[in-house]
């Protein structure tokens, strides 16, 4: 669903019939229903639009709370607040500070109906019972309740490093695909840049003494057109993605799923970026994500390269994509068995496995090798960051 400044809604449910939270409260199923507000970036009115629902839902009779609310100090946001039910927040210790968090295991004691969950991505203080607050919201789900969240675009995992080329900003804080994928209802509140920077300028999104650096940094306007393009696409490739288990949109072969993409890796913490990309593809294609590690025989590997092997199968696992790992003489060799053993129909290599300078001339280049060797499987060679 897209929402704009008056709130007026056009629809992009998941699911079609009655207005979808009002049907959930009267005939819950065993997991809690959830739906995700998402926005372009901070301050285009997501838990503005959180709470409308609750009030909504409020006067409907729901059993509505608030399990995390962040105000920013937006007076219009507060006043939303009025009349709803509060979880308090767990008070933690950490390093002799007291921290507050979102207090799961209470929301789950009291177990309304419905629960409000601002700010997905955010991760929890260490001594947490999880390390995000995307699995706090998991808890909930399972234990049958229903779920309000917001979170932005620039915290989707897979696209992490298009966010940074088009900002320049690292963001730490991510939530999985498959997370997002799973929602019931996914909801895009969507404003005009120029009214954005309005809002940015009259002080309702931050104190005055950070507005002129928000306008000169992650909230200048070319970064917010290319991520408004970027969330309208994301919220229109998930209604698109409910016809991935029609055989007519996305057809299986007699020896499984149509697409297999393998993305081939080092311990390089650039890898990261060949998974996302792989990831990418194969969501795109509706195919498999196969991630290959080639350990090379008696080459012992050092601790930071286990470590940074450790982090890549980590973003396997939230990409639910599945992790290879061989050992081999010959990296060629091996990439090539794996492709044919599992049928793969495309390879990603990232461009430092081609053959450096000159060299190439006395070897041939990992992907023509594959070329050579293979049939029917493209492959894919993603430039290096300094490259592009």
């Amino acid at each position: 669903m897209i929402v704009g400044p008056n709130n007026e809604p056009a629809k992009f449910n998941k699911t079609p019939s009655e207005p979808l939270l009002e049907g959930v409260a009267k005939y819950p199923s065993k997991r809690g229903h959830h739906k995700i507000i998402i926005g372009a970036s901070p301050g285009v009115g997501k838990t503005y639009r959180m709470l409308q629902e609750a009030q909504h839902l409020k006067k409907l009779g729901v059993d509505v709370v608030v399990g995390y609310f962040e105000s920013h100090g937006r007076k219009e946001t507060i006043a939303l607040m009025e009349g709803l039910a509060v979880i308090p927040r767990q008070q933690l210790d950490y390093k002799g500070i007291t921290l507050e968090e979102m207090d799961t295991q209470a929301i789950i004691k009291r177990h309304p109906q419905t629960v409000l969950v601002d700010e997905l991505a955010h991760s929890n203080v260490q001594g947490s019972s999880n390390a995000k607050r995307y699995e706090d919201v998991v808890q909930i789900l399972d234990a049958g309740i229903n779920v309000v969240s917001t979170v932005n675009i620039q915290h989707i995992e897979s696209l992490n490093d298009i966010v940074n080329r088009i900002t320049g900003i690292q963001v730490h804080e991510r939530v999985p695909d498959s997370f997002i994928d799973s929602a019931d209802e996914i909801v895009l509140v969507d404003i005009s840049v120029e009214e954005l920077h309005d809002r940015l300028k009259k002080g309702k999104i931050y104190a005055h003494d950070k507005i002129e650096q928000s306008l000169n940094n992650f909230l200048k306007k070319g970064n917010l057109v290319a991520l408004r393009e970027l969330a309208l696409r994301e919220v229109a490739n998930s209604v698109e993605g409910q016809a991935e288990a029609d055989p007519v949109f996305c057809p299986l072969e007699p020896t499984g799923i149509h697409e297999r993409i393998l993305v081939c890796i080092s311990t390089h913490p650039d890898s990261q970026r060949l998974i996302r990309r792989g990831y990418r593809i194969a969501d795109g294609l509706c195919g498999e994500l196969l991630v290959l590690f080639v350990r090379l025989k008696n080459r012992p590997m050092p601790e930071p390269y286990l470590n940074n092997l450790a982090k890549h199968k980590a973003l396997v696992h939230e990409l639910s994509g599945k992790f290879i790992e061989v050992e081999s003489n010959n990296i060629a060799d091996a990439i090539i068995a794996v492709a044919k053993e599992k049928k793969v129909t495309q390879i990603v290599v990232g461009e430092s496995l081609r053959s450096p300078g000159w060299f190439h001339f006395l070897k041939p280049t990992l992907p023509y090798q594959i070329f050579e060797k293979t049939s029917h499987i493209d492959v894919y060679i993603i430039a290096t960051e300094h490259s592009q």
